[in-house]
């Protein structure tokens, strides 16, 4: 895959807006854990790469288990490894990113506006929309993960020292 656009450098104003978002979003009073997992899930639903790999190295950096991880997708089967507002969280996630096909119904609303309060629940919204935004660009520019280029690195230097063991 290859970029398409480096929209960071054609556009940094509107970056720099998302980016005032994302601040207000970290300083907001929400769980960190719980909006990391928010983010990777709309990744998983938009299918976002680049996303995905940022949001998991975040989530194992905050040392979220593999297990949880791994289940985050199907949450609803692995109940006990996610808590009430996770679990509330990540329901009201899909219904929003999935708006054209939910329309985000009251039960939705319902059941999230008992975990979190009004302003928690704003917030949340805000940083569904911004994740999905997120995704739109860097999927519409196809914006490589920075793991993807760590395995290419990783993989010309074990070619380079397999031909230089060759030669000796």
């Amino acid at each position: 895959m290859q970029m398409r656009l480096d929209y960071i450098n054609a556009s940094p104003g509107g970056v720099k807006a998302f980016g005032g978002v994302y601040g207000y979003i970290v300083q907001s009073g929400l769980e960190d854990v719980l909006i990391d997992l928010v983010y990777l899930r709309v990744s998983q639903i938009n299918g976002c790469a680049y996303c995905l790999d940022i949001h998991t190295r975040d989530l194992i950096k905050k040392n979220v288990t593999p297990a949880k991880l791994a289940l985050v997708q199907a949450w609803r089967e692995a109940e006990p490894m996610f808590s009430d507002r996770e679990r509330a969280a990540l329901a009201w996630a899909e219904s929003v990113t999935l708006v054209a096909d939910t329309h985000v119904p009251d039960d939705d609303f319902n059941a999230v506006a008992a975990v979190f309060s009004e302003k928690e629940l704003a917030d949340l919204t805000m940083a569904i929309g911004l994740m999905n935004a997120y995704n739109r660009l860097a999927i519409s520019f196809r914006r490589v993960p920075d793991s993807v280029f760590a395995a290419k690195s990783e993989s010309v230097s074990r070619l380079s020292s397999a031909k230089m063991e060759k030669r000796s």
